[in-house]
Formats: C-alpha cells, sequence, structure tokens
C-alpha cells in the first residue's frame, strides 16, 4: 500500500491532472511521456482504481481519479511544506542575551523587535545588568552573547563602539570645584566607577560617595535628585535632564570604554551568530539621538 504514496507518483498525477496531457505533463516536469504513463499506471495499481480515462486527444479525471487529486495536492503539500522547515537556513532555537543596563535605555528594543520579526523561528531570554555580572554568567555558561563594555582585562568581543565616558549631574546642581566632589556610584565592581575614581586619584582631586545604588535606574535617580555627579556614557543623557558637567567643575577626563558583542567562544554559530551580525551592524545607531 506504501506504493501509492509515493511522492514522485503523486507528483506525476498531480501534473498530468493540471496539463489534461500526457505529454504536456512530461515537458512540465522535465520526464518523457513513456515514464509518465508508467507512474500513471504504477499509481492505479497500487489503488487499485482507474484514476485516468484516456481518449486520443485528452486525459479525463474519473470519479476515484478526482478523489486521489485531493489526496495527493494534501501529501505532495505535506511533503514540500517538511522539506522547506528542515532545508530552512533561518536562525532557529534560543539565544540567552545579556545587555548591559546602559544600552537597554537605547534604541535596543527595537533593533531587538526588528530582528525577531524577521527570525520567527528564534526566542530570545534577555538578561541586563552590570557588565561584570553579564560576564559571569557568560563565562558560567548561562549566556550565549553578551552585548556591553570591555573589561580592561579582557581582550575577548568584536568592538561595536569606542565611547569617552562623561561626568554628568542635573541640570541645576552645581559643583563646587574646590570641594570634594560628591559621587553617584554602583558599590561593586564596575567599569565606569573604577575609571571615575582612578580619574580623581590621578588628579589629585578629593572625592566622597554621596550615594550608591546596585542598579544603573538608582544611580540615575540620585543624580537627577541633585545628589552628586556620576561618569557615564552619553547614552544616559539621551532620555534624561542629565546633563554634562561644566568645565568649571574641574573635574578630570574619565577615559574611554569599549562596548563589544562576545560569545562564550571566538567563533559563533546559528542564531547567536546571526544577533550577533545584526548588532555589529546596527549597535553604532544606538548613540545617535532618536
Amino acid at each position: 500500500m506504501t506504493g501509492m504514496f509515493e511522492s514522485n507518483l503523486l507528483k506525476t498525477f498531480l501534473a498530468v491532472v493540471e496539463t489534461r496531457h500526457f505529454t504536456a505533463a512530461g515537458r512540465q516536469l522535465g520526464l518523457s511521456q513513456s515514464t509518465i504513463s508508467q507512474h500513471i499506471r504504477r499509481l492505479e495499481l497500487a489503488s487499485g482504481r482507474q484514476l485516468l480515462a484516456r481518449d486520443t486527444h485528452a486525459v479525463a479525471l474519473t470519479a476515484d481519479g478526482n478523489v486521489m487529486a485531493g489526496f495527493a495536492r494534501e501529501i505532495v503539500g505535506a511533503s514540500q511544506r517538511a522539506a522547506d522547515h528542515f532545508a530552512d537556513t533561518a536562525p532557529r532555537g534560543r539565544v540567552r542575551f545579556g545587555v548591559s543596563e546602559d544600552l537597554a535605555l537605547t534604541r535596543l528594543p527595537e533593533i531587538l523587535r526588528n530582528f525577531t520579526a524577521a527570525n520567527p523561528l528564534l526566542s530570545l531570554e534577555l538578561s541586563v545588568g552590570l557588565t561584570s555580572m553579564l560576564y559571569q554568567k557568560l563565562d558560567a555558561g548561562r549566556l550565549d552573547l553578551v552585548f556591553a563594555k570591555r573589561r580592561a582585562d579582557d581582550d575577548r568581543g568584536e568592538l561595536v563602539k569606542t565611547e569617552r565616558l562623561v561626568w554628568m549631574a542635573h541640570r541645576e546642581f552645581a559643583v563646587n570645584p574646590g570641594a570634594p566632589a560628591p559621587l553617584v556610584l554602583y558599590p561593586s565592581s564596575s567599569i565606569t566607577s573604577a575609571l571615575a575614581v582612578e580619574a580623581l586619584n590621578r588628579a589629585g582631586r578629593a572625592w566622597f560617595v554621596s550615594c550608591s545604588s546596585e542598579t544603573l535606574s538608582g544611580l540615575r535617580a540620585a543624580t537627577l535628585a541633585g545628589l552628586g555627579v556620576t561618569a557615564q556614557s552619553r547614552l544616559l543623557l539621551q532620555h534624561s535632564d542629565l546633563a554634562e558637567a561644566p568645565a568649571e567643575a574641574n573635574l578630570p577626563e574619565v577615559g574611554e570604554v569599549e562596548f563589544v558583542v562576545l560569545g562564550r567562544s571566538a567563533r559563533l554559530q546559528g542564531a547567536s551568530a546571526a544577533l550577533a551580525e545584526v548588532v555589529l551592524e546596527h549597535g553604532p545607531q544606538l548613540w545617535s539621538r532618536p
């Protein structure tokens, strides 16, 4: 019984149904007329029914032929859909994607939305947090891809953007150039906090921690409240009343950071590679104001 469902026989049968002629069906499939006839005979033998009524000019469907045509379309269509699915090279599966907080406040969601819309077979598991935490998760195998600042002791990753960090405060906050600088910092290890403290120490400028928070949203809230100054990426200036501290504040240059995209191995594959490619192409746009 399985012979009646052979895909090549059903395709030949449907070509004859469409063209109503063996020769025309042969031209459509690139087969000889004798091969077409042989396929139809095999299908009729397997089904035990006459499927086509033939004369010297045309071919007509019998009642059983009409029924077979419906089955054939379903079977051939399902077979083709299965072949398309497993031959599809579009990325699929899940990507555990880690992003630093300052990047999450930008138009990154727009990039991710466009990426997932173009890759409906892929799902994202998003983690947002401090760069140090993201690296720990990546190295522990709990993330597949990270878009964050590059650590000073780590040369992994592909460069997306190099940026000079800036001091920022509420627009109405006045920094006394002769007094210790009131700092809003992360209490734990942070690339930006470390650079800020190192810059002040090198310049001989006194400082004290006026407020600390484990999250960037907490630092932003404290700075907006006028509790002090913080050194951050310019990304934080895009959606708030924060402004760069004026030159009169006598705060030293903080230095540059590199934003990179990196995976668990140097050679990315599959969905992780596809997402990394999108980040490399569109990531620099995040520093443009909307």
